[in-house]
């Protein structure tokens, strides 16, 4: 269920808001979501962020400084450096792979 609220709105659902969603504590939530997924929510939720800058990316958006702010990154250099870290690869440099294929 966790997964779900979060596939809905990765933005704005951290721990404790996702966790009253659900009807239970952050601890029971983030011990439980860790045992069954292997991520932190924290680090799935990040997961979910890039996947969906990827997306916008492959898509055509070029504005990294929009996206960033639309997907609830600090800055430009936040969401460049996050996507390197999922990735290996800056976001500039996974459009001109995506452009390449």
């Amino acid at each position: 269920a966790a997964r779900e609220l979060l596939a809905l709105d990765p933005v704005a659902l951290g721990l404790r808001e996702t966790a009253r969603r659900l009807g239970c504590s952050p601890y029971h939530l983030s011990r439980l979501f860790r045992r069954q997924t292997g991520l932190t929510l924290s680090a799935y939720r990040t997961r979910v962020r890039v996947l969906r800058a990827l997306d916008a990316i492959e898509a055509g958006r070029a504005d990294l400084a929009g996206l960033a702010a639309d997907l609830g990154f600090a800055d430009h250099a936040h969401l460049t450096r996050t996507v390197r870290e999922e990735c290996g690869h800056t976001p500039s440099a996974l459009r001109r792979l995506l452009r390449a294929d």
